[in-house]
């Protein structure tokens, strides 16, 4: 950026779309550090789904190789009922999609996307052990402090520190995220574990790599493949009045899992039988707001804009929201005034994600469910392009 002194940033959160962020904004010779409040860097959780959206942010920051490498690419999507696992329907995925939308959809697991982030170059400086506790705005600056005293001043800091975010809290007051009365188990299983012949007399092949869903009138279960395709990622989405913690890490048991889902078809219990370890997770998300920022401080990812996971976009759009972001604050001439463009690119997408997430889990929660959204609308965006 030559003429400009180049801009600090400071991140506070360091998951996936912190770390989106960072390698976006170093890759546009941004000076980014990263404030972990985690004492040792990871990414807990199971699989995600990679739209051709997010590919295509994943390719503009250099890494296509990297997650073709590491991810899955499912070939067919299979549909079945909860109780005698008849099909609803199936079809072909990928096979136009790089045409149609200029991208891949891919599964990966998370720590692997995590790790492929992280690594340099360009690597941001990650300090782990740092909980932050509030942040501040000043005249042409903005400052970030932590529990243990410290302070750092940056020309912009981002909050990516997840859907509990204590950057929020400080700039828009303390609330409580919405509880969607549903929650989830995740675990990860051997692909050798997955159900070959289901249906009615066997009537439904399934085949290693499928993606695969399973409807039912309270819950909905997702499995697809995972890295080199040796791993089955489960998504079990259950409607429930229990409030249970936002965190992908509490854990849960086999028992539990079975019980949830008693009555529904003997080969997905069979399944579950195998599970050695899950975890359960309660699904929030918070109406949209209108502004993300003060000063020189924003947010980011689920701090920015929680969502259900009902269209599997939460992750996609955090990474989108990184790319934006490096792009806005190397393309204006202020910080100020890339922030506010920011946020007017990002909020009304992210908003309608939300809302149709919302959409989403309602559908299927009727029985029979009705069809799912489009995405193609989602699809089809490509963050790296200026907006028309």
């Amino acid at each position: 950026m030559p003429g400009r002194r180049t801009l600090k940033i400071a991140i506070v959160g360091a998951g996936i779309g912190g770390l989106a962020a960072a390698r976006a904004l170093r890759l546009r010779g941004f000076d980014v550090d990263v404030y972990e409040r985690a004492a040792r860097l990871g990414e807990v959780g199971a699989g995600l789904q990679l739209g051709p959206n997010a590919y295509k942010v994943l390719r503009a920051l250099g890494l296509e190789d990297a997650v073709r490498k590491a991810a899955y690419e499912p070939r067919r999507r299979v549909v079945l009922n909860w109780n005698d696992a008849s099909p609803r329907g199936a079809g072909a995925i990928n096979g136009d999609d790089i045409a149609l939308y200029g991208g891949r959809y891919l599964t990966a697991h998370r720590a692997d996307l995590h790790e492929m982030l992280r690594a340099g170059p360009p690597e941001a400086n990650i300090h782990l052990g740092r909980a932050c506790v509030s942040v501040a705005t000043r005249e042409n600056t903005a400052v970030a402090r932590f529990a243990d005293g410290a302070e750092v001043e940056a020309d912009v800091v981002v909050g990516a520190d997840g859907v509990r975010s204590i950057v929020r809290e400080t700039l828009f007051g303390a609330d409580q995220p919405r509880f969607t009365n549903s929650m989830c188990w995740r675990c990860v299983l051997p692909m050798s574990d997955m159900p070959t012949r289901v249906g009615p007399g066997g009537s439904v092949t399934l085949t290693p790599g499928d993606h695969l869903s399973w409807y039912g009138p309270e819950g909905q279960v997702i499995c697809y493949p995972l890295g080199d395709g040796s791993r089955l990622n489960i998504f079990a989405g259950h409607v429930s009045d229990q409030w249970v913690e936002e965190s992908w890490s509490t854990p849960s048991s086999r028992a539990e899992l079975l019980a949830a889902y008693a009555g529904w078809n003997e080969a997905l219990l069979g399944m579950f039988d195998k599970v050695a370890d899950c975890f359960k997770w309660g699904i929030f998300d918070r109406e949209p707001r209108a502004e993300w920022t003060v000063g020189r401080v924003t947010l980011l990812g689920d701090a920015a804009h929680p969502t259900m996971p009902n269209l599997a976009q939460g992750a996609n759009m955090a990474i989108e929201d990184g790319y934006v972001l490096g792009r806005v604050l190397a393309g204006e001439a202020g910080v100020e005034a890339a922030l506010a463009r920011y946020v007017r690119e990002r909020r009304p997408r992210t908003a309608e994600i939300t809302l149709k997430s919302r959409e989403n889990f309602e559908r299927t929660r009727l029985w029979p469910p009705a069809p799912p959204l489009d995405r193609s609308w989602i699809f089809k965006f490509d963050a790296t392009k200026e907006p028309v």
